[in-house]
């Protein structure tokens, strides 16, 4: 789900007030007046996403810059590739160098992350879900950028998909218990159990959850949930997956896979922008 502009916008703005405070001090060196072409380049093999936030940063300082884009979001990036051809005033490209990239680089890395995560399971039809495990503020950023690289996101936050997990079960009393308070509540919303025994298992199908999750099954245990699910339930699996053994979890038959790492252990990214 990506943002509207007007979140872009907002994003970008605090962003770039947090960098500037009372004023670039570096850039008040440069005559106001004077223009600059700069190219925005990749250093490495990726994926880009995050290309309206680069965008609406410079936008913002410099309304006339042209930016020529050569490449939408979701796209593979080589090394040494020209992203972006820019041309406006010096001071606000230099002023906006850094929040532009800080927004490319992070949801680059995200979009990249993912696409590789993705190409490990492929051909095997289970879709790699994203995690709540984002950075504070920028959920819909990163996991738009999961979008980008093939991902799909899980919930949003807290509110569009009952998940009962360890500590709501016990809170509740039970499976069946949770399962059945959370129908009367939230009678329009998706149910998911988190279960960590084959014998959970049984109870979630047996209290009529939507959505079940597999949580640090072995290969063995996942292939019997499967056989035990047999279509009931829509099987997610989750918990300490590397891209090692992502497509041997794939393999057992669940139909779904999430990753936390896909938003919470990134890599940003090596882009520059350089002054012609």
């Amino acid at each position: 789900m990506k943002p509207g502009d007007d979140a872009i916008r907002e994003q970008v703005r605090s962003a770039l007030a947090e960098d500037m405070g009372s004023g670039d001090v570096s850039a008040e060196l440069i005559d106001p007046e004077s223009l600059a072409h700069a190219r925005l380049i990749s250093r490495e093999p990726g994926v880009l996403a995050g290309r309206d936030w680069a965008r609406i940063a410079f936008e913002l300082l410099d309304p006339d810059c042209r930016q020529d884009w050569t490449i939408d979001d979701g796209g593979p990036i080589h090394a040494d590739q020209v992203l972006c051809r820019l041309h406006g005033k010096a001071r606000a490209l230099l002023s906006a160098e850094r929040t532009a990239l800080n927004f490319l680089q992070l949801l680059s890395g995200v979009a990249s992350h993912t696409r590789h995560h993705v190409e490990a399971m492929a051909g095997t039809g289970v879709r790699l879900l994203d995690t709540r495990k984002t950075i504070p503020g920028l959920r819909h950023a990163q996991k738009y950028a999961v979008t980008c690289g093939g991902g799909h996101n899980h919930r949003l936050g807290l509110h569009d998909m009952v998940m009962l997990k360890e500590n709501h079960i016990a809170a509740a009393g039970s499976i069946a218990t949770a399962v059945a308070t959370a129908r009367r509540l939230h009678p329009g919303l998706s149910v998911e159990v988190e279960v960590e025994t084959l014998e959970q298992l049984d109870q979630a199908l047996g209290a009529g959850a939507d959505r079940i999750m597999l949580d640090n099954f072995d290969l063995d245990s996942l292939r019997a949930a499967v056989e035990i699910n047999a279509g009931r339930s829509v099987l997610e699996a989750s918990g300490g997956l590397d891209l090692n053994r992502l497509r041997l979890v794939a393999e057992t038959g669940v139909d779904e896979i999430s990753v936390g790492a896909l938003t919470k252990t990134i890599q940003p990214l090596d882009l520059s922008l350089l002054f012609d």
